[in-house]
């Protein structure tokens, strides 16, 4: 069993749907259904790859607060290894405001401390251990790349909505070998892509949304199995694959969708499938994902996530 730390990202976020999103005027409006939940891009990841059969650590920031003891109760009752360090600033918080078509708002009510102490060594430890590192762009997260450079980690990472041109990100871009992001801010993201397979990335993931998802993978590498029958583009620097979204799963709630895309993939390429095959799981667990309204399905499992896959690819 593979061991992956994934490092950053854990909220409390109390989640809104409403017929449409707000428009900027003074305006009363009427929930359809709220509820709260543990949220964020690190407890998504996580969740989604313990109940995929990895041995999960999460490192994250939170407060000694009501909050943060909902997060830990939450992840005992998964069975998920959760280290933390106090955060003085509090548990972060988020309200989302969502639509029936999956568009959200997203409102920090309690962004919690940016540049947190945190202790090193024991992280330092957990990447000397560790197969498979994931690393969030929280800012904090900043100072574990050259913890896992000097251990000689691959670091996977997901740059969410990078518009191409934000320095936040430039750091995590540089350290990845594994890029993941969004379409969300950036028009010409294929441009993007080619850029960083050709300084050396091994793998870079667009997701977008409806419109499915675009992988860039380095030339001759084995992209596509046999059978396929994916769009799929071929040039002397780079492969690219296109993935359609499965429409038949019901949009309930797309909090978390990228980061179950992100665990499908990945869970894909630990068994040693090729890019198509990953590509198709990540778009199954993705899938699975807005059809509940939890970050991550209750029915995922691997028997789930083979089974699903023989609905829609196979048979």
């Amino acid at each position: 069993m593979k061991k992956i730390l994934v490092v950053g990202g854990v909220s409390i976020d109390t989640i809104i749907h409403l017929d449409r999103l707000p428009e900027g005027v003074p305006q009363t409006l009427f929930a359809k259904a709220t509820h709260q939940a543990v949220g964020s891009t690190g407890a998504g990841k996580a969740l989604n790859l313990n109940r995929l059969g990895f041995e999960v650590t999460l490192h994250a920031m939170i407060g000694d607060d009501a909050p943060g003891r909902l997060i830990r109760e939450n992840f005992e009752r998964e069975n998920l290894r959760f280290l933390y360090d106090v955060d003085p600033k509090g548990t972060e918080q988020h309200v989302n405001l969502m639509d029936g078509e999956g568009g959200r708002i997203s409102i920090y009510t309690n962004a919690g401390t940016f540049e947190p102490e945190v202790d090193l060594v024991r992280l330092e430890s957990l990447i000397a251990e560790t197969d498979i590192l994931v690393v969030n762009i929280l800012n904090y997260c900043r100072q574990i790349l050259p913890l896992a450079k000097r251990r000689h980690k691959e670091i996977w990472c997901d740059i969410h909505d990078y518009d191409g041109k934000n320095p936040y990100h430039q750091d995590f871009i540089e350290a990845a070998d594994y890029l993941f992001m969004s379409a969300d801010a950036m028009p010409d993201y294929r441009d993007f892509m080619r850029r960083m397979i050709e300084a050396g990335k091994k793998l870079v993931v667009c997701t977008r949304g409806k419109e499915g998802a675009v992988l860039a993978t380095p030339p001759h590498s084995q992209a596509h199995g046999e059978g396929s029958n994916t769009a799929f583009e071929q040039s002397p620097r780079n492969n690219f694959i296109e993935m359609a979204a499965i429409r038949s799963y019901p949009v309930v709630d797309t909090n978390g969708a990228g980061d179950s895309f992100f665990a499908g993939y990945l869970y894909g390429y630990e068994q040693g499938y090729a890019a198509e095959k990953c590509s198709q799981l990540a778009t199954i667990a993705g899938g699975l994902c807005v059809s509940s309204r939890e970050l991550v399905h209750p029915a995922m499992s691997t028997a789930k996530l083979e089974a699903e896959y023989r609905v829609h690819y196979e048979e």
